[in-house]
């Protein structure tokens, strides 16, 4: 109903009239339907129309209420312009009163001469598709204002998500350090503590890399380092990092392969993250002792799904499951669900990688499926390539600057232990005076330093004839692109954000890239 409508209603004083009306007005081009009594002519107004055309007797005479009724029944934006053709002559001053009454009304004398006529329909028209655009630019604010409301009221979610998200670990960390604080030399209790502490840590390392993750993908700011990687090795490495998760909830995980390489270009990183979060998502949302089928396959690309027993996705969630902090079904029994931001990752890594993820589900308690799609290669068995073999720690004379203790102090402990010479120092001037005597082969600074920065530390090095083969790295909790440039121009050689990715910093001092 109301839908966009160009159609002239037309209802001619006589048989005659109208043929002659309609002759006129579907000669100029324009649409036309002509109506056979005034009951019709309200019946189709209510559909909706362009221009109703009628005359005068039919405007003022009996039944003219109903047509009152069904050009004003109509919403907000609309006016709808009508036609009257009034008998020759002055029209009564009562009379023009009562036909105005029905709104955007134009008499038009009889005789009609044909060109007036058809100008006056035009301009009619005219008016009505301006209505048209109001009405539409109505319905698309309002579109916008629901959608608004909805983006505010799941970022309200989020944050109270998060929130909770960041206290499930903090709680067992505060109890750990409680427990060391009283352990009284008890090393099983220390160590269970400590082994506890490092999984609370790392899934606080989670929360923030997803978070950086999203932030950088959806402003364009991620670089995938392509190679050429077989998604057996991808698939077996990602089920082995949610292996904890399965076998916490007793989920009862089968892997299927096709027995052979399937190649891709791809970040393997980037792939194991897509295949991890479909994992993860598929264990936190199925009861205990479900099943999870983690399947390979090969068409005119590689496949990959993730198929659960879980507890489904209704029918008018499914189009939004990739959205941003979206979420089905969360409850108190499923608190752990995540920040809802794992399937937009998902969905934005395999979009880089030139493929394509849909999500399944025949309603809920029914399980899902989800299925990647990406380009394959053409396999190549000509690669003899055996695994790396690690290499020997050559010990390097090493400066820490940071102004936190814990996390200078506890990064020196973790270096000397693997065989380097570790000096720490609080602030930017006391650096400076360190790296003086120490000439350090590497030089890890943190860049908000009381005084001078790390910025300035790192070019005040720099310029020591020491400094020029000095490894700057730069240790900061800022991982964003522009951030990145700022350390290059300021003469660092890497950029690391905390906590500092030890694997990447025992590459660093191996000479290694990382």
């Amino acid at each position: 109903m109301f839908e966009t409508d160009e159609r002239v209603l037309f209802l001619g004083p006589t048989r005659k009239d109208a043929a002659a009306g309609t002759k006129l007005i579907v000669g100029a081009g324009l649409r036309c339907h002509t109506c056979l009594s005034l009951d019709e002519l309200c019946h189709e107004v209510r559909n909706g129309a362009g221009a109703v055309i009628l005359p005068e007797e039919a405007a003022v005479g009996a039944g003219a209420d109903k047509l009152r009724v069904a050009v004003r029944d109509q919403p907000a934006w609309s006016n709808l312009p009508v036609l009257v053709l009034t008998a020759a002559g002055p029209t009564p001053t009562a009379r023009v009163k009562t036909l105005l009454e029905l709104g955007d009304v134009t008499l038009l004398k009889r005789p009609l001469e044909a060109a007036e006529f058809i100008n006056a329909v035009r301009a009619a028209l005219r008016d009505r598709g301006r209505q048209y655009q109001v009405r539409d630019y109505i319905a698309a604010q309002t579109r916008l204002t629901e959608e608004l409301r909805d983006a505010d009221r799941r970022k309200d979610e989020f944050l109270a998500m998060l929130a909770h998200e960041l206290r499930n670990p903090l709680a067992p960390i505060r109890n750990g350090l409680a427990i060391l604080q009283m352990a009284d030399g008890d090393r099983t209790a220390v160590r269970r503590t400590r082994d506890m502490m490092s999984r609370q840590v790392d899934h606080l390392g989670r929360l923030v890399d997803d978070l950086l993750d999203v932030s950088r993908i959806t402003r364009g700011k991620v670089e995938l380092r392509l190679e050429t990687v077989d998604l057996n090795t991808i698939l077996a490495r990602a089920a082995e990092a949610v292996r904890p998760l399965i076998d916490a909830r007793r989920h009862h995980l089968t892997l299927t392969r096709p027995g052979r390489p399937v190649t891709v270009s791809a970040d393997p990183t980037r792939l194991a993250q897509v295949v991890g979060n479909l994992l993860t998502n598929a264990a936190k949302y199925s009861d205990e002792g479900g099943r999870i089928d983690l399947i390979l396959e090969e068409d005119a690309g590689a496949v990959i799904r993730v198929r659960d027993t879980g507890l489904g996705i209704p029918a008018e969630m499914l189009p939004r499951v990739f959205d941003l902090f979206t979420q089905v079904g969360r409850t108190l029994d499923r608190a752990d669900g995540g920040l809802g931001i794992g399937l937009t990752l998902v969905k934005s890594l395999v979009e880089m990688h030139g493929g394509t993820v849909a999500a399944a589900s025949e309603g809920a308690g029914k399980g899902s499926e989800f299925t990647v799609r990406l380009p394959k290669l053409e396999r190549d068995d000509s690669d003899g390539a055996g695994p790396a073999v690690a290499a020997a720690v050559t010990p390097r004379r090493i400066l820490i600057v940071d102004d936190n203790p814990d996390a200078g102090d506890s990064l020196a402990t973790l270096l000397e232990m693997t065989g380097h010479r570790v000096e720490v120092a609080r602030s930017g001037s006391q650096g400076l005076e360190v790296a003086a005597r120490l000439k350090p082969e590497v030089a890890v600074l943190d860049l908000g330093l009381p005084g001078m920065n790390g910025y300035e530390l790192a070019g005040r090095i720099r310029a020591e004839p020491f400094g020029r083969a000095t490894v700057l790295v730069a240790l900061t909790g800022y991982g964003q692109e522009e951030d990145r440039r700022r350390t290059k121009e300021a003469g660092f050689d890497h950029h690391l954000t905390k906590p500092a990715d030890l694997g990447a910093l025992a590459a660093i001092l191996r000479g290694d890239d990382p």
